[in-house]
């Protein structure tokens, strides 16, 4: 069963590779031989009903055992100049693989993961790609090269448009694992929204409008749906997908993975759901906010609240938490 809305956080678990996908690996993929995959464990997600004491929401410097080299505790930011780093450019570096930000600067203004405004569908074929059990640097590096051209796999009839060749040499481009399979579920992922989750005045397949309306907006059904009809999306790409949704698809909302409730513990902020949108509220006019996506002030909250999951689990699987929390102090 699926997370609720406003889940708390996962039970402590060990962490993982560099992926959010469980037992990723990384290995040369230049003419390396096709690995046999087996069947992903389901990742652990937000339970609810447990008891735990509750989330200092003050303005406390939020709690974050690290110290220096020389043993000297390390100045800890508050809660609030967290939320106010998190949302800032500054903290997208800190939040992606290097090569990302390398390519960002030699082709200019490309469409990636961790920073552009994606729809429902492009959200959803991330997801399959980011639960695969790969690295977090291969799967936004095979997103990167899909998104952009000379690809432009955006919705799902350009994908279909496109035809199997041109999937694969995409995948090929972005030099990632299991190429043919990664290839195969692209145009499976477009053939199924086209044919089962497109409404009517959607002929691109972008909204997945069918989704939310045959379930009536509930989450659970919605889960349901879209785990029995793609074939290999899991619990873990479920979390990612409703985890990067919920700004548009707000039932969900506030809802907090297990994998991004470890990343804001490690930085001090609230891991449940109901506990980071209440810290945002508090602070919300005084954070920086107008460069947010979002027609009224209740969904640039909800935007919020994605991009400080988002930058909190990326930064973790960069092994950059703790740049955040210093820069954070000091910015």
């Amino acid at each position: 069963m699926g997370p609720k809305k406003g889940a708390k956080k996962a039970e402590a678990v060990a962490p993982q590779a560099a992926s959010e996908a469980p037992n990723a690996k990384e290995v040369k993929t230049d003419g390396a031989p096709k690995q046999d995959e087996t069947e992903q464990k389901d990742s652990v997600h937000a339970k609810s009903g447990e008891k735990r004491k509750k989330p200092n929401t003050s303005d406390d410097p939020a709690k974050a055992p690290r110290r220096s080299g020389r043993g000297a505790p390390k100045a800890q930011p508050s809660k609030q100049q967290l939320l106010h780093f998190l949302l800032s450019e500054s903290a997208s570096v800190l939040c992606r693989p290097d090569d990302e930000s390398v390519d960002m600067k030699s082709r200019g203004d490309i469409r990636t993961y961790s920073t552009s405004v994606l729809t429902p569908f492009e959200e959803l074929t991330c997801a399959v790609i980011l639960s695969r059990p790969i690295s977090h640097r291969l799967g936004l590096r095979t997103i990167r090269t899909i998104l952009n051209p000379p690809y432009n796999f955006t919705s799902a009839k350009a994908i279909q448009d496109a035809g199997n060749e041109k999937h694969i040499q995409a995948v090929w481009d972005a030099r990632t694992q299991h190429k043919e399979k990664t290839a195969g579920e692209i145009g499976m992922i477009a053939d199924v929204v086209l044919e089962k989750f497109t409404a009517e005045g959607d002929k691109d397949g972008i909204q997945l409008e069918r989704v939310r309306t045959e379930c009536n907006k509930d989450v659970e059904k919605e889960r349901e749906m879209l785990k029995s009809n793609i074939k290999g999306l899991g619990r873990t790409g479920l979390d990612i997908f409703f985890r990067r949704v919920q700004w548009q698809w707000e039932a969900g909302y506030p809802f907090v993975d297990g994998r991004s409730a470890q990343s804001l513990y490690k930085l001090g902020l609230p891991d449940e759901g109901e506990e980071l949108h209440k810290l945002i509220e508090q602070y919300w006019d005084k954070l920086e906010t107008k460069q947010l996506a979002g027609e009224d002030e209740k969904t640039k909250k909800r935007r919020a609240f994605v991009i400080v999951l988002e930058r909190a689990t990326g930064a973790d699987l960069e092994g950059k938490s703790e740049a955040v929390v210093e820069a954070a102090a000091t910015g």
